[in-house]
């Protein structure tokens, strides 16, 4: 006979705003939520709908000293993310974070060693990396279904939500980056990006990134937040194949597997084309799945899917578009390295 399953450990959201409510909403739905906290009335009274039977509180200092609640899921602005976060782990909680986890490199990895010195789980909410889309592409990615992987384009298209704490790189980016570096199993040796500024902000409203894995694979990185038209696409091309992750499309089409490639014949391109095929992918909100797997990580101590070093990638690539953006498009090396965000 099966073991009965676990309680759900106890959980608390800090921050219930533009983002926040949804993890109130998931956490809630899984049974865990015990704690809501936000400085201001109007996000109590969003967390007091959706959860009404939960304890709202603007006490963040006091969550701190709970015993009860094992961990917390940090939802409040990124500039907030490393001291707010580094609280949260020096009082022995598991840690949820947004994304991006900071705004500065050596910050992050800050986190990833707090977390890891004082035995913490840490998870970055690069939720994509949940979504049965993208699950299944990386699957039969790895199954080598389209051979060896030429290159992936990413578009991360919006009008809005403008940003005024990091630039739409940093806002828009972290999670296509994830899902990049989950695809190629490594790093970019180098990055190349530049902004653009038509708002007349510090903080580029559009970027284009390319990033060099160094051997024979690439990726482009398109994001902005000042686009007519909505658009969230990873397109993949392989040596014997091609596919398109549309996370718009209707949900029976999100997945697109295309056998189109092309072979040498006397010297010749020959293209080989097909109809598209559409996999039955699972049901399921990528959000839920991530805060499931969060729960499963504090439950067991195991290393969730989206973890402090695999967020601490992410914002090493960042860093590296970064440095180009300010070297007006450079091709920069990308290195772990210490920096400071100004």
């Amino acid at each position: 006979m099966p073991a009965p399953a676990l309680p759900p450990p106890p959980i608390a959201v800090v921050g219930c705003g533009y983002w926040g409510k949804n993890l109130v909403r998931n956490f809630h739905a899984l049974g865990a939520l015990r704690l809501v906290v936000d400085a201001t009335p109007a996000g109590r009274a969003t967390a007091a709908a959706l959860a009404p039977d939960i304890e709202v509180s603007a006490d963040f200092d006091a969550l701190l000293a709970r015993p009860d609640i094992a961990a917390v899921a940090l939802a409040t602005p990124a500039a907030t993310h490393h001291a707010l976060g580094r609280r949260i782990l020096a009082a022995g909680k598991d840690l949820f974070v947004e994304k991006p986890m900071a705004l500065d490199l050596a910050e992050g990895q800050d986190l990833v060693n707090t977390a890891t010195r004082l035995s913490r789980i840490l998870q970055v909410d690069h939720l994509l990396e949940y979504h049965p889309a993208f699950t299944r592409l990386h699957e039969l990615a790895a199954a080598g279904r389209f051979g060896r992987l030429l290159r992936l384009h990413s578009h991360r298209l919006n009008f809005g939500k403008v940003r005024t704490e990091e630039d739409s790189l940093w806002s828009l980016a972290p999670h296509d980056i994830a899902m990049l570096l989950r695809l190629a199993g490594r790093a970019p040796v180098s990055v190349s990006c530049t902004g653009h500024y038509a708002l007349g902000t510090l903080r580029a409203d559009t970027a284009l990134a390319r990033l060099d894995f160094g051997d024979g694979l690439e990726a482009h990185l398109f994001c902005s937040w000042l686009q007519p038209l909505k658009e969230q696409r990873l397109v993949l091309v392989g040596e014997a194949g091609m596919a398109v992750f549309d996370d718009t499309a209707p949900p029976d089409r999100r997945l697109a597997l295309h056998a189109r490639h092309v072979t040498w014949e006397n010297g010749a391109p020959v293209l080989h084309d097909a109809e598209p095929e559409y996999p039955t992918l699972p049901p399921g909100e990528p959000l839920r799945a991530a805060c499931a797997d969060f729960l499963h990580a504090v439950t067991t101590r195991e290393a969730p899917q989206t973890d402090g070093p695999s967020g601490q990638r992410v914002l090493t690539v960042l860093d590296a578009c970064r440095r180009s953006m300010l070297a007006d498009g450079t091709r920069v090396p990308c290195l772990p390295h210490t920096t400071h965000h100004e």
